[in-house]
């Protein structure tokens, strides 16, 4: 498979302040990777810079081959993005989120259909005509994912989907995952819950102080060892 998401000596500074230092990951199609560490490790920061919405102080990122710095605009077309916090209208319902999203990509008049079915499937069907200022945390968080995976982007970005998610929520969440990469899609997500780093991803990819400490598949971080393991590379 091609690969789509190339970032290479990714580096952001803030001041003196090293956010992420020398970041390397290639996702092809297909692949699922979990960007994981403590709060501050620099996971959120890079998501943010692949999405297009913090400029790296140094270092490329590439989308489906397109330099996210060179043309924005294009490289947010092939992405998608559920930001950590934010990210929707709070006087706007979620129908009117997918008609915005639909009609800012270009979609196509089958549009309705994909957006019903991810709404129920996101237990969302019966809240689709109120406004998200009236929403909790867990369903702000679910409808940023459907809004991320709506257009079936090449390359999906998820900064702590599962953050006050329930059960049901988190299900969905790890079925367009799995839909996504059969489709040929490229998907990271980044989480401090290990475990499910664990059922969402092949391959995770341990963040320290903005550097990577570890890469390997999410079977290493897997039950008590694995977690032994993930301690000992965060101290």
């Amino acid at each position: 498979m091609p690969t789509l998401l190339d970032v290479r000596d990714l580096r952001v500074a803030f001041g003196s302040i090293v956010a992420v230092d020398g970041l390397d990951l290639a996702l092809p199609g297909g692949a699922s990777v979990a960007l994981i560490g403590r709060n501050g490790a620099g996971k959120s920061t890079t998501l943010r810079v692949l999405a297009g919405v913090l400029p790296p102080t140094s270092g490329t990122v590439r989308v489906a081959g397109i330099d996210v710095a060179r043309s924005p605009s294009e490289a947010k077309v092939r992405t998608g993005y559920c930001p950590d916090v934010g990210g929707l209208i709070p006087r706007a319902t979620p129908w009117e989120h997918l008609q915005l999203a639909a009609t800012l990509r270009g979609m196509g008049r089958s549009w309705p259909e994909r957006g019903r079915d991810l709404l129920e499937r996101f237990d969302l069907g019966d809240v689709a005509d109120r406004v998200t200022a009236d929403f909790s945390h867990g369903m702000g968080r679910r409808l940023s994912v459907v809004l991320a995976a709506f257009h079936q982007p090449d390359v999906l970005l998820l900064d702590e989907p599962f953050d006050g998610v329930d059960p049901l929520g988190v299900e969905a969440t790890m079925e367009v995952i799995r839909e996504l990469r059969l489709a040929g899609s490229a998907v990271l997500v980044s989480t401090h819950l290990l475990d499910l780093a664990v059922q969402a991803c092949a391959e995770a990819v341990v963040l320290r102080r903005g550097a990577v400490v570890s890469a390997a598949p999410v079977a290493q971080l897997a039950g008590e060892a694995g977690a032994v393991r993930y301690r000992s590379l965060l101290s």
